[in-house]
């Protein structure tokens, strides 16, 4: 009978563990997932802020202002384009010696200039057409990270494969910034969609598996940003890809 309560106390025990492992894994996924909707907000936010503050309409079509030739044709454009970047890396290496709110403010700090950097497609492309990329690419996104999110396969193998093809089309691009072949470009493309879809679903797994229920709340907190980061530049990058074949050029 004591075996018996034993095995029957361990039972409760393991079953109150789970619950309790479940209970803040699904807190700190939706931390990742609120930082992300935030960033995500305030780079759409910033980008048509920014264009509208860009450009005059005049019966000639768009005109830009003095703001707009300053951070469209002025070097700042480059300081615009090459900051997030740099943001990205310092992020990745300092944030185990930043604080969590450091984490933050930089996080949205990031997600302010990629906004500055992205509201040139509005020159580009029709709002209409950004509009339904990106619902387009969020329901794509949502469908691939819920299947990262509940599937037992492991996609490491598959995240592998998508990284090397990701390298692969970096370089592609940079070559066709001397060819500007139209062919090339919709290749690359098209194994963007592909590369990113797959990354997100590879993303959401490995990021579901940094959870570790005996951190703390500013360890819990800083992989909940990075998660949120690297889903971040999967939806852009799928999105901006997407953008390719859904956008309507302004005539």
């Amino acid at each position: 009978m004591s075996n018996l309560n034993q095995d029957q106390m361990r039972a409760g025990a393991h079953t109150a563990d789970a619950a309790a492992i479940d209970q803040g894994l699904r807190s700190y996924m939706l931390g990742v997932y609120n930082y992300m909707a935030g960033a995500l907000a305030i780079t759409g936010l910033v980008a048509y802020a920014a264009f509208a503050m860009a450009v005059t309409q005049t019966a000639g079509g768009l005109e830009l202002t003095s703001f707009g030739q300053m951070i469209y044709t002025s070097p700042l454009r480059w300081v615009l384009m090459l900051a997030p970047l740099g943001m990205v890396f310092f992020l990745g290496f300092r944030i185990n010696k930043m604080s969590l709110s450091a984490a933050q403010i930089t996080f949205w700090a990031y997600s302010a200039l990629m906004g500055l950097s992205l509201s040139t497609i509005f020159l580009v492309f029709t709002g209409n057409s950004i509009a339904t990329t990106f619902f387009v690419t969020a329901a794509a996104f949502g469908s691939l990270s819920l299947y990262g999110y509940t599937t037992k396969r492991s996609l490491s193998a598959m995240g592998s494969f998508m990284m090397m093809g990701l390298f692969g089309i970096i370089i592609a691009m940079l070559v066709n910034l001397f060819l500007q072949s139209s062919a090339l470009q919709f290749a690359i493309s098209a194994i963007g969609v592909v590369i990113f879809a797959g990354l997100t679903a590879w993303d959401t797994q490995r990021i579901k598996e940094m959870y570790f229920v005996g951190d703390s709340a500013v360890v819990a907190g800083k992989k909940a940003v990075m998660g949120a980061l690297s889903l971040y530049l999967d939806f852009i990058n799928m999105f901006m890809f997407l953008l390719q074949f859904l956008g309507n050029q302004r005539s």
